[in-house]
């Protein structure tokens, strides 16, 4: 076991392990860290505990001290020289027509590199934009292509569910989300419906998805010929959630009912399909998928 504080260097990113050296530091203590890019602000999102030591991924480096005055100040001048290089950097874009959008521009602490995000649908050669970026600033330049995921986690904004974004908040990492989700919890496929702002299939499609898949394998699907008391019939509806089926008796001429799955047993499994939503899968919804 491994003693560390948790630290996250922007709000809703993910949290680093740092060693204490042997200091004490509190939640929401805005700190100086160690890493291989030299220091780094940040602020701690949990204070001393102990992980395993498999956790712990390449070398943990240290948390040099609380920031001070100073350090905030200087934090104060990135912040500005940030604003600056944005729109010098799209200035040069136009200049040297590169078919990118800027999304983010950062000074590391020390302001000894500057970090420029940017999306593009494909690749981008901007060898002459980063020796004309150099040349501007006069300090060392890296451009870092982006997906339009992690371009909505840095903007942020608000979901149609009317809170902020979920990757602006609290998620760590982007989790495969699938069109196979969104069938199996019976959503409208309309690509308005299950995408984000992003242009990507929504997040929080993954949040319960492990309990429909729970649900769909103890639920009669439609089509599945189950036995209750009534008799031998064949499911014709169900809903997952509330666990009722509408079975339509095999024979005779009684009317369908309504009956739980606890108080049926299955004889044979539903058509293939027979849980998953009914419409036609359009062509847009294949590129909500890819990332």
């Amino acid at each position: 076991m491994t003693k560390v504080i948790s630290v996250k260097f922007k709000e809703g990113g993910r949290a680093y392990y740092f060693d204490p050296d042997n200091k004490e530091y509190n939640v929401g203590d805005k700190v100086i860290v160690e890493t291989a890019n030299g220091n780094a602000f940040g602020f701690v999102s949990k204070s001393a505990h102990e992980v395993e030591d498999g956790n712990i991924v390449g070398e943990l480096k240290k948390a040099l001290r609380v920031a001070t005055e100073k350090d905030l100040e200087r934090l104060e001048e990135n912040i500005k020289k940030q604003q600056d290089a944005f729109k010098i950097c799209e200035e040069k874009i136009a200049e040297h027509k590169l078919e990118m959008k800027l999304v983010e521009v950062e000074y590391n602490f020390d302001a000894t590199k500057i970090t420029f995000f940017f999306t593009a649908d494909g690749r981008v050669d901007f060898r002459e934009l980063v020796r004309d970026l150099a040349a501007t600033f006069h300090t060392r330049i890296e451009l870092r292509q982006i997906g339009v995921r992690d371009e909505a986690r840095m903007l942020g904004g608000v979901g149609i569910c009317g809170q902020p974004y979920c990757c602006k908040q609290f998620l760590d990492d982007f989790q495969p989300v699938s069109i196979k989700m969104a069938k199996e919890q019976g959503l409208s496929l309309n690509p308005t419906k299950i995408s984000g702002s992003c242009g990507r299939l929504m997040c929080c499609l993954k949040y319960e998805q492990n309990s429909y898949e729970h649900l769909i394998s103890i639920t009669p699907g439609i089509g599945a010929v189950v036995k209750s008391p009534d008799g031998i019939g064949t499911v014709i509806d169900c809903n997952l959630i509330t666990g009722n089926l509408i079975v339509k008796p095999n024979e005779g001429e009684g009317a369908p009912y309504k009956i739980h799955r606890s108080a049926v047993k299955q004889i044979s499994r539903a058509k293939k399909g027979g849980n998953k939503a009914k419409e036609v899968l359009p062509k847009e919804l294949e590129e909500l998928e890819s990332k």
